[in-house]
């Protein structure tokens, strides 16, 4: 099902040329592709709650973005005051039943969507799709759905957002770059994620060109120490093992993986 076109700026963020990736730290990401940028979770601040960050994010990393994708509502992936950098006009594409959330703070323009939904951003497609993730805002309150999204134009891009495996991972191929969850935040994983072996193993699934870990040493509790790098190493270890023909770059917040 089609959920519709955006109506935005002949003129992209990402009209420079370059296309790839800038990974911002945890799940949020700027993917530049045929001149669109998109921001993915946009989590920024400092400090959330009981979690603390690792290395200050760049304030103005979500200038002149062309549109935001929320993959859930947890409060690590969609933090509404790091949104308010993001002009209200611009688009944001939201698991449905969570829209309100950002049309209370003032977003005119929000997309409920559910897997196998997509949209149009300019010259780039956005298929959301499915996520092994409960997701809730509280305890106790009622749960929206998770998604990842496969972002396609001249090349496709997989944001898997939080996600366990899934028996239908091989689906989503072909795909050039996969952004994938290796890591939490806390000392214990729960169901839904996927550890750096379990991320491996969806390489083997997805098998794209490229694989960048994201969700790892950016945020952690107060007593625990953030910025270590250690899922993401043993992530691109296992992959030589199990995804001998995909190449993992290991980026740190605000590097960038561009295109050939």
């Amino acid at each position: 099902m089609a959920a519709g076109g955006f109506e935005t700026d002949a003129s992209y963020a990402g009209a420079d040329g370059v296309s790839g990736v800038t990974w911002l730290g945890h799940s949020s990401a700027v993917i530049r592709l045929d001149g669109v940028a998109l921001a993915t979770d946009p989590v920024l601040r400092d400090r959330i709650f009981h979690l603390r960050r690792s290395a200050q994010a760049d304030p103005d990393a979500l200038e002149g973005v062309d549109a935001v994708l929320v993959s859930h509502i947890h409060f690590d992936h969609l933090d509404l005051r790091s949104l308010d950098q993001v002009d209200r006009a611009v688009p944001v594409v939201i698991p449905a039943g969570a829209g309100n959330l950002l049309r209370r703070r003032g977003f005119r323009d929000v997309r409920e969507v559910a897997a196998g939904d997509e949209v149009e951003v300019g010259p780039v497609g956005v298929r959301a799709t499915h996520a092994e993730h409960a997701s809730a805002r509280r305890p106790g309150t009622s749960r929206t759905g998770s998604l990842g999204f496969v972002i396609a134009g001249t090349r496709t891009v997989y944001f898997a957002g939080d996600t366990d495996l899934f028996d239908d991972m091989a689906s989503l191929r072909p795909v050039d770059m996969a952004l994938l969850p290796v890591a939490g935040w806390g000392p214990r994983l729960p169901p839904g994620h996927l550890d750096p072996q379990r991320a491996a193993e969806a390489l083997g699934r997805i098998r794209p060109r490229v694989a960048i870990p994201i969700h790892w040493g950016t945020y952690a509790p107060w007593q625990a120490a953030a910025g270590d790098d250690t899922p993401a190493r043993t992530f691109a270890e296992l992959a030589k093992t199990i995804a001998p023909a995909v190449e993992v770059r290991v980026l740190r917040p605000g590097e960038s993986y561009e295109f050939e």
